[in-house]
């Protein structure tokens, strides 16, 4: 099993994908050590000889903070910011979510900014390693002073308290602890603040959706490819000479991509007697290309924030500084994560409309789809579906960040709702592979009825594979159980 060091060198999402794909184990490396170590050891020499309030680490929290704390009092200050903030409600986190949020928060903990015990992150890579998953709620986060409360669910387990998925059963802690012949973490000073204060809630949700994204775009290329010669489209919206005069990026991707897709076709080759296609089919570079481009800034925004300390307050120990700021604050993550949504629900609004067009029953194609229409049906209720989680999506693509509502006694007056943006964008993300799903299973359909002629190799291709597990559809059957075969096609089990 493959070994990745904590280091402070820049995570990418290729090196997350792959950690997560191949069932990597974690370890820290020596730098990692020694940073953690320092900054621990700077932080227990300040506290002995500190009379001086420190926000969160002799002090309440929020608009507490004018509350202080007794030395001896400091441990058991930060066992109950844990237990308190525990308040998640709502349905559990997706497992994948949670292990991802461990690789997030231990990485930022890594830096040597924050204070913790080696021990702390060190059980933090026990639980990653050994697939021991807290239990965590999608509900409670404001997205501002970290994400409070899921945050806490993620650390009550190093509490000995809460409960957790190990060996796919949801048990108490103290069980697999037990099992597992460990001892709860006793926290010292600051420790409760530095888990619970991060952005790793939504960053793990970003960076999950970023790479969902990745696939989506390409797949959503290679479907409107087939789609377009199931159709009898034109080529001439894709020429490069469209693209150089309006050089957007995306837009000059997408071009080449579908050039490239359909090269000799004996479809979009053929005499069209059609001079123009509807925009779903005609702008298909500038639409996808723009959703492209939106996709390359948000993967930007969370890059940088998943390499970055974003718990409070921060320690400088070589500068002997401990400075309480807003690292924490989720406003860069809610606005990409409301942007990262309406991109992807872009994808799957122009996906519907070129499944309308497939079944309208223009340009020699049967209406719905089948040969015997009026005794079958076809694909009349396939376009439905999509187009009510079109629908969905919108909804869902109201943005999150827009919203803020005082918290903390006024303390806390300014929120991201980063955390309701990144819940939302992970609902589109999923609508938009079923929708996908369904224009595959029209555009797979259609391409039959333009026999004997054939599409591109690239995409015959494509095709043949689907056909091994979606057969073609010659009258009305059970067609939930279609979509779901198309959707593992194109994207695995959900």
């Amino acid at each position: 099993m493959p070994v990745h060091y904590i280091s402070s060198q820049h995570l990418d999402f290729d090196t997350i994908k792959n950690i997560i794909n191949q069932q990597t184990r974690l370890a820290l490396s020596d730098d990692a050590i020694k940073r953690i170590e320092h900054c621990r050891s700077y932080l227990d020499k300040k506290m002995q000889q500190q009379t001086d309030a420190i926000y969160g680490i002799n002090t309440g929290f929020g608009s507490l903070y004018n509350k202080s704390i007794s030395n001896d009092q400091l441990e058991q200050l930060q066992a109950n910011l844990v237990m308190s903030h525990a308040c998640g409600c709502g349905t559990e986190v997706p497992q994948e979510i949670v292990k991802l949020m461990l690789f997030l928060k231990i990485q930022g903990l890594s830096y040597g900014n924050s204070g913790v015990q080696l021990i702390t992150v060190q059980r933090l890579i026990d639980f990653f390693n050994n697939d021991v998953l807290p239990v965590i709620y999608t509900q409670g986060s404001l997205g501002a002073s970290g994400d409070l409360a899921p945050l806490a669910h993620l650390s009550l387990p190093l509490l000995g308290l809460g409960q957790v998925y190990y060996k796919g059963i949801k048990q108490h802690t103290n069980l697999v602890y037990k099992a597992l012949g460990w001892q709860a973490i006793q926290l010292k000073s600051k420790e409760g603040l530095a888990l619970l204060n991060g952005t790793q809630f939504m960053s793990s949700y970003a960076t999950w959706c970023l790479i969902k994204a990745e696939e989506i775009t390409g797949l959503s290329d290679k479907i409107a490819a087939l789609s377009l010669d199931a159709f009898d489209g034109r080529i001439e919206p894709f020429n490069h000479f469209i693209q150089q005069v309006r050089p957007h990026k995306g837009q000059i991707e997408t071009a080449i991509t579908f050039r490239q897709l359909l090269k000799d076709s004996e479809i979009i080759s053929q005499k069209k007697q059609h001079v123009q296609d509807p925009y779903s089919f005609r702008c298909i570079p500038q639409v996808h290309g723009a959703s492209k481009d939106a996709i390359n800034h948000v993967a930007h925004v969370v890059f940088t924030e998943i390499n970055s300390v974003t718990d409070n307050p921060t320690i400088f120990p070589d500068d002997d500084l401990i400075i309480s700021a807003g690292n924490f604050h989720g406003q860069p993550l809610a606005l990409v994560l409301d942007f990262l949504a309406i991109a992807l629900a872009e994808l799957g609004n122009i996906s519907e409309r070129r499944t309308y067009l497939l079944i309208s029953g223009q340009r020699g194609l049967p209406s719905f789809l089948v040969a015997n229409a009026g005794l079958n049906s076809g694909f009349m209720i396939p376009q439905y579906t999509a187009a009510s989680i079109v629908s969905q999506n919108k909804q869902y693509c109201t943005p999150a960040s827009v919203d803020s509502i005082v918290s903390s006694n006024g303390q806390e007056d300014h929120v991201s709702m980063g955390a309701n943006a990144a819940t939302k964008c992970w609902h589109v993300v999923n609508n938009v592979q079923t929708i996908l799903a369904i224009e595959m299973l029209n555009a797979a359909q259609a391409l039959h009825f333009r026999r004997p002629l054939k599409s591109s190799p690239m995409l015959e291709a494509f095709f043949s594979d689907y056909r091994k597990q979606v057969s073609y559809y010659d009258n009305d059957r059970v067609l939930f159980e279609d979509i779901e075969k198309s959707h593992i096609f194109l994207f695995g089990k959900k």
